[in-house]
C-alpha cells in the first residue's frame, strides 16, 4: 500500500517565482502582476516542487483569499485543509478581523465562510469593493476599536441627552417662576383694584 504523500506548506519566497508563473500561466492567472506581489502567497510543495498555491493579501486589518491554483486539481482536497490551516494562523497572528475571498470551490464554504449580505460588504475595504464576483467572509473576531468607538458615540448621545433634559426642566422651572410672578401680580393688582373700589364707593364712608 503506497503512502499518502508528505506535503510541506510555508510562505513562497523568491526562488518559488518559476514555479508558481509556470501555475499561474496553467490557471489562467495574470503572472505578471501576482509575481510582483509574490510574497503574499502561501504554498504546498512536495520533493521540492510546488504543487499548489493561494495568496492572502492583507489590508486593514482584514485579508483576501485569492488566485488559488494546483498543478494537479486532484491533489487539491489534500491541499486545500493544509494551505487553509497556515492561512488561518497568519490570519490570526495578525489579528486580522475578517477573511475574505471570491473562491467557489465548496471547500471554502465548508470552512466557515458564508455569502456575505449588504451589511458585510459595507465593511470590505474599498480597494476591494471593484473586483467582480460573488464574495464570501468569516468573521475572525470583533473590530474593538469600532464597538469602543461606538460605545463612546452613544456615552456622548446619552451626555447630551441628559443636557438636553436639564435644560428642559430649568425652563420648566423658570416658566413655573414666571406663572407664579404673574398670578401673584394679578391677584395683587385684583386686590388692589378691590381696595380701591371699596374706598371710592359711594357707601365707603357712611
Amino acid at each position: 500500500m503506497m503512502s499518502a504523500p508528505q506535503y510541506r506548506v510555508r510562505r513562497a519566497t523568491l526562488d518559488d517565482i518559476g514555479q508558481l508563473v509556470e501555475l499561474w500561466r496553467l490557471m489562467r492567472f495574470p503572472a505578471d502582476e501576482l509575481a510582483r506581489r509574490v510574497t503574499e502567497f502561501q504554498v504546498a510543495e512536495h520533493d521540492g516542487r510546488v504543487v499548489g498555491a493561494v495568496g492572502l493579501q492583507m489590508l486593514e486589518r482584514q485579508g483576501r483569499i485569492h488566485s488559488e491554483g494546483f498543478t494537479d486539481f486532484a491533489q487539491a482536497d489534500s491541499l486545500r485543509p493544509l494551505l487553509w490551516e497556515r492561512i488561518h494562523s497568519l490570519a490570526t497572528n495578525h489579528g486580522l478581523l475578517r477573511l475574505w475571498t471570491q473562491e467557489q470551490a465548496p471547500f471554502w464554504t465548508h470552512s466557515g465562510m458564508a455569502a456575505a449580505g449588504p451589511e458585510q460588504l459595507a465593511t470590505l475595504p474599498p480597494a476591494w469593493r471593484g473586483l467582480g464576483g460573488a464574495w464570501r467572509m468569516l468573521q475572525l473576531r470583533e473590530d474593538l476599536d469600532a464597538i469602543i468607538a461606538a460605545d463612546k458615540e452613544f456615552a456622548l448621545f446619552m451626555e447630551a441627552e441628559k443636557q438636553r433634559t436639564r435644560r428642559a426642566f430649568q425652563q420648566a422651572r423658570v416658566l413655573k417662576l414666571i406663572a407664579t410672578l404673574v398670578a401673584l401680580a394679578l391677584l395683587a393688582a385684583v386686590v388692589a383694584g378691590a381696595v380701591y373700589v371699596i374706598r371710592h364707593s359711594p357707601w365707603a364712608g357712611r
